[in-house]
């Protein structure tokens, strides 16, 4: 199960994150069954996340926490970030977003 949670501020398509983190499982993670849930947040909530777990005052653009039991995890993804490195790297914000997925689901994996 892959749970998408959003403000309706941000323009995200929500079965596109889903298929985005599918495609992103798939490459990354050798698990059949896979619950997670993603989260899309402001900059001032990711930076309150990071001051907290990582000791950084900076709105970060991802951070992943694992779970235990039947959920692998939690990806928070800072929406305005993502909006800057897509124009930074003249990519789309889809195209930013699927990657920092990628990044967070390798990182659960990881561990």
């Amino acid at each position: 199960m892959i749970n998408v949670i959003a403000p309706s501020r941000y323009k995200i398509n929500r079965r596109n994150i889903r298929m985005m983190v599918e495609a992103a499982a798939a490459r990354v993670m050798d698990k059949n069954e896979l619950n997670v849930n993603v989260v899309f947040v402001g900059k001032n909530k990711m930076r309150k996340l990071a001051v907290c777990y990582k000791n950084e005052n900076v709105a970060l653009p991802v951070l992943s926490f694992p779970y235990r039991d039947d959920l692998l995890g939690e990806v928070i993804i800072c929406y305005p970030q993502a909006v800057l490195l897509a124009a930074e790297r003249s990519k789309t914000v889809d195209q930013i977003i699927s990657f920092l997925i990628e990044h967070a689901l390798k990182n659960l994996s990881d561990l």
